[in-house]
């Protein structure tokens, strides 16, 4: 054959394979990529595009949608103090020869874009949670509807009605309990706390450990060494004090994780806004 044949041979399959490739999509770079490195596949958090690794060749990539309609929350400082109780929850009763207490779940009205459904499904998770207060076998919780017999109730409150449920120091920043009343703040529960280490879930969690850990008859608890997780019943909120993150009374098992009895002295309520991580 000769060098001219050669020469248009190669031309023409070259030809052919560009117009391959260009039907197809497959194997050419991207934005002067390689072609089998990795492609954007949708928005990240800050609005620009997400590279994604990929094991084989690079295909044409898809246009993933960034995420679903997020319904805004909102709150007033102080709320109207009426309230939307969940139902009770349908999965079978546990046994067991633990105590039975039996609690309600009540959302403020005036708080808006977290339906008290949501809330009621995610307290009783963490209740029901093998690493919660259930895990010894000394108690059974069950989540009870509005006309139902009760032990305590759950409530998720805006900072002022915390104030007027829990009848303490009038700040505004914590949650509490006091009697019957396990007391939510929903800024906590929207915002966390700055400095906590570990994400929101993982405080919420902590918030619902702990206040029901006081109705059960637990009190306050310090770090037990720096580096250690922070007992549940630490005031978590207003600091770890070397501890890390923990929402769990028995992260481990059945034997309750604890450390010294007290709270430290700069434990002190603060109001919204004035709080900060020392």
């Amino acid at each position: 054959m000769s060098t001219k044949v050669t020469h248009r041979w190669r031309s023409a399959s070259a030809t052919l394979l560009l117009a391959v490739a260009l039907l197809t999509g497959c194997g050419l770079p991207t934005a002067g990529r390689p072609a089998n490195g990795p492609v954007a596949a949708g928005p990240s958090p800050d609005g620009n595009l997400a590279p994604v690794t990929t094991d084989g060749p690079t295909e044409v990539a898809a246009v993933v949608p960034s995420s679903l309609p997020v319904v805004p929350v909102s709150y007033p400082a102080s709320g109207g103090n009426r309230w939307v109780t969940a139902s009770a929850e349908t999965a079978p009763a546990r046994t067991g020869r633990g105590t039975l207490m039996r609690y309600r779940v009540a959302v403020e009205r005036d708080i808006r874009g977290l339906p008290v459904k949501d809330i009621a499904t995610e307290v009783t998770a963490t209740l029901n949670d093998p690493r919660g207060w259930t895990a010894a076998g000394a108690w059974r919780l069950r989540r009870v509807g509005a006309d139902d017999p009760t032990d305590f109730t759950i409530y998720l409150a805006t900072p002022g009605t915390r104030d007027t449920l829990c009848q303490d120091v009038p700040e505004g920043y914590t949650s509490c309990r006091n009697g019957g009343r396990v007391v939510l703040n929903v800024a906590r529960w929207v915002k966390g706390v700055p400095g906590y280490g570990a994400d929101l879930t993982t405080y919420r969690e902590y918030m619902v450990n702990h206040e029901v850990g006081h109705k059960l008859g637990f009190g306050h608890e310090r770090c037990p060494r720096r580096g250690r997780p922070a007992p549940v019943m630490q005031q978590q909120t207003l600091g770890l004090h070397g501890c890390t993150a923990n929402a769990w009374p028995y992260p481990q098992g059945k034997v309750r994780y604890s450390g010294p009895v007290g709270a430290y002295d700069d434990e002190i309520p603060r109001r919204e806004g004035a709080y900060s991580e020392g």
